[in-house]
């Protein structure tokens, strides 16, 4: 090598021992999301530190030398020069000016060269007053792209796919709704209810995220357990038009990310794997996919994004952090404040935050990348009838027709549909019923022809709407106190009678307190139903008074 060569840095990537590379990649997982951050919190910082063992101090470190660095993991490694050459010393208006002007002139078809990109952000530096980072400074920040998405933003799919990994890999994604990444959490939070505003313990979160534009599609809030429900609830929050459910939580804030995903990854919990799920979705043409065993970087996306937003929840009162130690002496019973709908109109505007901030990985925001990919690839047509497009997400039972229609669970349903098939029921087959568990005072009965769903009530109009939690409370309580045959009319004396005790205590436990919110939030959340529509018709509709088309066999979930 003469002197003339350019010399050729080794950033730490075989100098470095297995132990050290480990330990600098979880430091990468838990400080890449501090980063991003505007403003990162004591909080916040705290949380990282018990995670990885360090002081805040070092902490903070590591915050400064990521957001100096040029993306690569070793800008974390000890030792290594916060600015001098290939450093990151510019001031960071004018690293939004470069990833600005890289992002809308270098990654572009024209594929401009790098004197271009220069002189273009050269004038935008003069016009704003900022000083002219140099040609090379900026050639480093290319450099540091990754070579896939720059050779699809320039050149298109066709040639970025001989880059791309031949096994093992996470697919490709060229556009908006390519795929979607699903997955649930326990929030580190102590609600409270909404009416005495008393601590009634932790909810959950599920929520999507779709990965082109690292935008959140969708996401649901419950006081239940994750389970299929959960997440026929989530895909219909994203597929649907979400300005009505901003709307009647009262937020004023933009949230235009819907549609129907072309895939969803999931991990391999069992309530991504009811026959509902993997019927809805193939009703309505999306891959149902699960992440291969062994290769947790499938489903990384969500659960970094799920992991940032669980850091913004620890700066509100009541937060339990992410373990005791992080905790300490806070107390957080005491310190709650937020019921379940205040909690669910905070991460609305959360979302709507999150969405308007520049992601490290795409040096854009995701509503800007969303928008990019709307103009490219066209818009997503959003699902016209919420309610019926649930319905295909919705458990489903089998059962067969008698003389007073049908009986699930003890529970008798019945209306004048029902009696030409009534008359001939001997000849007639089990009927598909689909029930949502957050009121089962009407089924949807899938037509012998198998044409429609048809909308059956209780056969007792007269009972109270119920969720199927507060059916099987109920149940196990007459069980409990020796009932062996259960009848109806006991089933719901049991359940008003719970519902008394719920209502009237002047001191409540936490358990009632939550009990009382559930069924409040349950019965008050999601679409009205009316299943009378096709659930796959999009907007705009064409006929209201189609009938929603079911699948050729169902299985009993």
């Amino acid at each position: 090598m003469t002197s003339d060569d350019p010399q050729i840095l080794e950033r730490g990537l075989l100098g470095m021992s297995d132990e050290a590379w480990e330990r600098l990649r979880r430091q990468d997982e838990v400080i890449a999301p501090l980063a991003a951050m505007t403003t990162v919190t004591h909080a916040a910082a705290d949380s990282a530190a018990e995670e990885l063992g360090l002081s805040r101090r070092q902490v903070y470190t590591l915050i400064g030398r990521r957001r100096k660095g040029t993306g690569l993991l070793t800008d974390l490694a000890p030792g290594r020069s916060a600015g001098g050459r290939g450093g990151g010393r510019l001031p960071e208006p004018v690293e939004a000016v470069i990833r600005e002007v890289v992002r809308k002139t270098y990654l572009t078809k024209q594929k401009p060269s790098l004197a271009v990109v220069h002189r273009q952000i050269m004038r935008e530096c003069k016009t704003l007053g900022l000083a002219v980072p140099a040609r090379n400074t900026v050639a480093h920040r290319i450099e540091a792209l990754h070579p896939v998405e720059v050779r699809r933003r320039r050149e298109g799919s066709d040639a970025a796919r001989p880059l791309q990994s031949a096994g093992g890999k996470v697919p490709d994604i060229v556009a908006p709704l390519d795929q979607v990444q699903i997955d649930h959490t326990v929030i580190d939070l102590i609600i409270v209810d909404d009416r005495d505003r008393q601590p009634i313990g932790r909810p959950y979160l599920t929520v999507a995220i779709e990965v082109y534009s690292r935008c959140i599609l969708g996401m649901v809030v419950t006081l239940e357990a994750p389970s299929a429900v959960s997440v026929g609830l989530c895909i219909a929050h994203m597929a649907c038009d979400k300005r009505p459910w901003l709307e009647a939580l009262g937020v004023d804030a933009a949230w235009p990310m819907s549609g129907k995903p072309c895939a969803l990854y999931l991990d391999n919990a069992s309530e991504f794997k009811s026959a509902a799920l993997r019927r809805g979705c193939e009703q309505h043409g999306i891959n149902l996919n699960y992440r291969p065993l062994g290769r947790p970087h499938y489903g990384g996306i969500v659960e970094r994004i799920v992991g940032t937003v669980m850091q913004r929840v620890h700066e509100l009162p009541g937060t339990t952090f992410s373990n005791p130690g992080q905790r300490g002496s806070y107390d957080a019973d005491k310190m709650s404040a937020l019921t379940l709908t205040e909690l669910e109109s905070w991460l609305a505007l959360a979302v709507a935050g999150y969405h308007g901030s520049v992601h490290g990985s795409l040096n854009q925001t995701p509503a800007g990348r969303w928008d990019e990919g709307v103009k490219e690839f066209g818009a997503q047509p959003v699902v016209a009838h919420p309610a019926a497009f649930l319905v295909d997400f919705l458990p489903v039972i089998r059962r067969r027709i008698t003389r007073t229609g049908f009986v699930i669970d003890h529970v008798h349903y019945f209306a004048n549909v029902l009696k030409p098939w009534i008359a001939r029921r001997e000849r007639e087959e089990k009927f598909i019923i689909r029930r949502d568990p957050r009121d089962i005072s009407r089924v949807w009965v899938l037509e012998p022809e198998g044409t429609a769903y048809v909308e059956v009530p209780y056969r007792t109009v007269s009972h109270p709407a119920v969720t199927l939690w507060e059916h099987r409370q109920a149940l196990a309580r007459l069980r409990q106190q020796g009932h062996d045959q259960v009848n109806e009319e006991a089933l719901f004396r049991m359940m008003d009678q719970m519902r008394e005790i719920t209502a009237t205590a002047q001191k409540e436990t936490r358990r009632s307190r939550r009990d009382l919110q559930r069924r409040r939030h349950l019965q008050a959340s999601g679409p009205a139903m009316n299943p009378s529509a096709p659930p796959d018709e999009m907007l705009p509709p064409t006929n209201d008074e189609a009938a929603a088309r079911p699948f050729e066999e169902v299985e009993q979930w």
